[in-house]
């Protein structure tokens, strides 16, 4: 074949912010699929802040990626070479491909793409994990009735900006809490968004009580710390609170800061729930189709933040800690 894949393996545990030393840069010759196995040219790869969480040992609801390991990361390919009956050549596909060029997989936990519906790179955003995690996070435990408010912390991400447009199409009130005037106005201006909070520039609980003042129904929280703790000080009666994640805390080098206002959760006969989307991994579909149609009709919209070259990736990834991206980062490997 005379191919050779590059790719990223976790060489050491991270201490706080990652760094490229984390992992080791390698290449091996591609080799040819066995019996029952297919070959897939990976030309997206998904960057989430899960995957820092990924890099830790210890007991969580994934297995920690091991050292020597290529690093764990969802990506979009084509199939170039197969001997699985349910996969032909040219079949786009979806999977746990890791950050690498190129995969060899029996199949198992690899969806087809229906490609051409839509832009490649949004069945890693809108249309993949990112957009599952808003429908059900939001849908099914945060349950928003029209009129309620609800208020997304890490607005301008991949899951933040699918839960407020959601929150929209449910005919709820939103406000969103990004960092910097450019990704708010992005909020209000192109998404629709009620209100947008400039985490960076405002005093978040005095923006909370000015743009919620009969309280927070639904709290969407991808972000912990202080910002939760802000949130918590505004909710409603019988307020749901949907931990989805608290990428404020995944590079700490201390302990995780835990909500001081959690009694908030007892005067207000609120509850507060984590969600993990590989729950509801067989309900998938429903959420796509449902997604895909409010797609069509204009009522969501969807966001990439691409970035060109494998090689990148250490770098590419700290986008994410750092507040840099808008929408969904991905990084492009090859050209479909």
């Amino acid at each position: 074949m005379n191919k050779m894949n590059h790719k990223f393996e976790l060489a050491a545990r991270p201490v706080g912010m990652p760094k490229r030393t984390d992992w080791a840069y390698k290449q091996e010759p591609v080799r040819e699929p066995g019996e029952g196995e297919l070959l897939i040219k990976i030309l997206y790869i998904s960057l989430d802040p899960a995957m820092r969480g990924w890099m830790n040992e210890g007991k969580s609801y994934i297995a920690p990626v091991e050292i020597g390991a290529v690093m764990r990361a969802g990506g979009l390919g084509r199939v170039t070479a197969s001997k699985n009956p349910k996969f032909v050549v040219d079949d786009y596909v979806y999977g746990a491909f890791g950050v690498q060029e190129f995969a060899i997989s029996n199949g198992n936990g690899i969806t087809k793409i229906n490609a051409g519906t839509v832009p490649l790179p949004v069945f890693l955003g809108t249309l993949g994990m990112p957009g599952m995690t808003a429908y059900f996070g939001l849908l099914d435990i945060g349950q928003p009735k029209p009129g309620q408010t609800v208020v997304v912390s890490g607005a301008a991400g991949a899951v933040g900006t699918v839960v407020g447009q959601i929150a929209k199409i449910k005919g709820c009130n939103v406000v969103g809490i990004a960092g910097g005037a450019e990704k708010c106005n992005y909020l209000v201006q192109e998404l629709g968004f009620d209100a947008a909070i400039d985490y960076k520039s405002e005093d978040v609980r005095k923006s909370l009580r000015q743009h919620c003042p009969n309280g927070i129904d639904v709290y969407f929280d991808n972000v912990g710390g202080d910002i939760l703790d802000a949130a918590l000080t505004q909710l409603a009666r019988g307020a749901r609170v949907v931990i989805c994640g608290a990428i404020s805390q995944y590079c700490n080098t201390t302990p995780v800061k835990g909500p001081s206002n959690y009694l908030s959760l007892l005067v207000n006969r609120a509850s507060m729930k984590g969600m993990v989307v590989f729950d509801y991994t067989d309900r998938y579909p429903e959420a796509a189709r449902e997604m895909a149609a409010w797609m069509a009709a204009g009522k969501l919209k969807s966001r990439e933040d691409i970035v060109e070259g494998l090689e990148t990736f250490p770098e590419t990834l700290l986008k994410l800690f750092h507040g840099e991206n808008t929408g969904k980062l991905i990084l492009k490997v090859a050209d479909a």
